[in-house]
């Protein structure tokens, strides 16, 4: 506990004296004072329990003397014990409330059973409300004017206070003691999981499908906190009130999903489609978390994690590693007056790695602890409108525009600049769609297309392909099929003709190449683009590189592992190539510079494995550590904190990394661009 925060219940309970931890290692036990109890301290549900009992004490202001633990359960089957029990009278016989506890981590299956469990303890002890709590994830039951047998109806919001009336609501606007909070990293990746896998159904739906309805529940949430409508001391709407049905509670989201569809008709386009227990059981899992109060980089390293293990799967293809994105972003340096475009966005990586490298700017002209009211409202100005104006994105796939709007959207908040499209479509269309998305107009471009697959005329509309200039530029089809005529005589052409006959089939990479040159601005426009290295040095493929040659300065070639995307099912040898638009006319002298480099050591190995070269640079134990981690690309800074919400296996939690400025590549391109000599790294 820093000397800035208040203490968590439980170290209050400890300074007070109504608990204490003994022995050592091991063999550590906390001693419940007033019921004289005393269990391992190191047990998995121990440290739920006991932070859950300290919040009866303070926030609740039930008398420790009547709560109990382990309470023996008549009529139940030999040595049923209750976890905790809380009592109307000081002899402990008229029991009130019977809780059963568990980890924060349980299945839903396994939570299904400990709220069984929690029920048949509270009848045979005749008790009037039981619950099961696992972490965030809370379930409450009222049986004072319900049958045995109800689950849904008698739903409770929050627990009485000291025996008083049930809440209708749990959490309202800035009401101290019962507003939303921000939540440590662990906790909203333990949150993320739990919604992903209630959504999931065991296999009814599939991953992606899955996460599809994730995003929309997500976007319902951090709308409710958002809500400027919504005045101090009134309830948020994204909670199951006192005695609400699922059913209700179900009508009641959707009502606010339509809601804000209505507001951004663009941003979602389909209904939630969660049948109504499992909607209520992910508003179960999310209620209690602030996704707005809570740290972006919290937020950001927690989604981030979550979907780098989404994406190992059939989605792969969509996703760049992140060692890549950093580095491709420090390369190019985005400013907070440019205008960023990815074409082939994805989950939204390099958008939101080009706005962290804002915000991180934003942090430098603003340090919090020099901030005052005014400076703080500069701050949050400065990357937020760099955010909700300046970044861009287009994605075909409609799912992963939807993940990518999401994330922007926990990010604070581009996401109405991203368009679920083909950007590879008549540039007409796309302005259509958005029209801000015009030719000439773009500082930076920063993507990862889609390798491999092939554009035919024939499945597109006519003249689809007579946009792409390049077309004309292939010597021979790359598509396997034979050479034609035309192409066989261009081989004895000069640099930069045209073969006489376009081709009726183009790989994506090639016509992204083109894309990207159109959204650029002439003279100035940059971009960082993964390309297959077939396009850098196959025979068939020089045409193409004299296009690139006659149309665009190479600044750097950066050479990667074969491996750098073998672990999202890609295993394509790639480089990153970075250009800038030429002007009309604007000609590169042939002994122009280049920066070439081969990065060998990315960060990660082909199965994912990281494989920085780790300093430690500070350490208070079990508190807090700091670390340096190298690798060719540059280094980072990374931070940690000592997590003990898996009590089994406590350890250190990444809080926040950071990039340190010039390091690896990174360092020896700042260099070249002092002094562009000839070299290779």
């Amino acid at each position: 506990m820093s000397a800035t925060t208040s203490p968590t219940y439980l170290e209050q309970a400890f300074h007070d004296g109504h608990a204490a931890l003994i022995g050592e290692g091991k063999k550590e036990r906390i001693h419940y004072i007033a019921a004289d109890h005393s269990e391992k301290w190191s047990d998995p549900e121990e440290k739920v329990r006991a932070e859950f009992w300290s919040e009866l004490i303070y926030k609740y202001e039930y008398d420790p003397t009547r709560i109990k633990f382990e309470v023996n359960v008549p009529r139940r089957t030999p040595n049923d014990y209750a976890d905790v029990v809380i009592y109307k009278d000081d002899e402990c016989k008229d029991p009130y409330f019977v809780f059963e506890i568990k980890r924060a981590d349980i299945s839903d299956a396994e939570f299904a059973q400990s709220i069984e469990q929690a029920c048949g303890n509270r009848a045979s002890l005749g008790a009037p409300f039981c619950g099961a709590i696992a972490g965030l994830t809370r379930r409450l039951l009222r049986f004072d004017k319900f049958p045995p047998g109800e689950r849904d109806r008698n739903h409770l919001t929050d627990i009485p206070k000291r025996y008083g009336k049930p809440p209708a609501w749990r959490f309202y606007k800035n009401k101290p003691g019962h507003d939303l909070s921000a939540i440590p990293r662990e906790d909203l990746r333990s949150a993320i999981r739990k919604c992903h896998q209630t959504l999931w159904e065991g296999g009814r739906r599939s991953p992606i499908a899955a996460f599809g309805e994730f995003c929309k529940i997500v976007f319902v949430k951090y709308r409710d906190e958002k809500n400027p409508d919504l005045e101090d001391d009134q309830p948020y709407a994204f909670q199951r009130r006192d005695e609400e049905s699922s059913d209700a509670l179900s009508k009641r989201i959707l009502k606010l999903y339509k809601a804000e569809q209505e507001l951004e008709p663009g941003v979602f386009t389909d209904q939630i489609n969660v049948d109504p227990p499992v909607l209520a059981q992910v508003v179960e899992h999310l209620e209690a978390i602030s996704l707005d109060r809570t740290e972006l980089d919290t937020k950001g390293v927690a989604f981030e994690e979550f979907m780098g293990g989404f994406f190992k799967g059939d989605f792969g293809q969509y996703f760049t590693p992140r060692e890549l994105i950093a580095f491709s972003v420090e390369i190019l340096n985005p400013e907070r007056k440019h205008l960023i475009l990815d074409p082939a966005c994805g989950s939204g990586g390099f958008l939101l790695y080009a706005l962290d490298h804002i915000r991180k700017e934003a942090d430098r002209r603003y340090p919090k602890h020099r901030t005052n009211a005014r400076q703080s409202v500069s701050h949050y100005k400065y990357w937020h409108d760099f955010a909700e104006h300046n970044l861009f994105g287009i994605e075909i796939n409609e799912e992963l525009a939807r993940v990518a709007k999401m994330n922007m959207i926990i990010h604070d908040d581009g996401h109405t600049n991203i368009v679920g499209h083909d950007a590879l479509d008549f540039l007409e269309r796309i302005t259509a769609v958005k029209p801000d998305l015009t030719p000439d107009k773009f500082d930076l471009i920063l993507t990862n297309p889609p390798f491999g697959s092939v554009v035919k005329a024939t499945e597109k509309d006519k003249g689809y392909l007579n946009q792409f200039d390049l077309r004309f530029y292939l010597n021979k089809s790359t598509t396997g099929t034979k050479p034609d005529e035309s192409s066989q005589s261009e081989r004895s052409a000069k640099r930069g003709a045209k073969a006489v006959k376009a081709r009726t089939s183009v790989k994506t990479e090639i016509l992204f190449i083109e894309r990207v040159r159109s959204f650029l601005k002439p003279g100035e426009g940059r971009a960082a683009i993964v390309l297959p290295d077939g396009i850098l040095t196959n025979s068939s493929l020089q045409g193409v590189r004299n296009w690139i040659l006659s149309r665009f300065q190479i600044l750097a070639v950066v050479s990667l592992p074969q491996f750098a995307f073998a672990h999202y099912d890609a295993g394509v040898k790639a480089s990153i190539v970075f250009l800038r638009r030429l002007k009309d006319g604007e000609v590169v002298p042939d002994d122009q510079p280049i920066f070439m480099a081969l990065a060998e050591n990315i960060g990660y190995d082909a199965t994912g494995r990281k494989t920085f070269d780790v300093t430690v640079e500070s350490e208070t134990p079990e508190r807090e550590k700091v670390e340096r981690h190298s690798c060719d690309l540059f280094d980072y800074r990374v931070y940690f904190e000592w997590s003990t919400v898996n009590p089994k296996e406590p350890g250190w939690s990444e809080r926040h990394r950071e990039i340190i400025p010039d390091t690896g590549l990174v360092a020896q391109w700042r260099e070249f661009q002092r002094n562009p000599t000839p070299f290779f790294v």
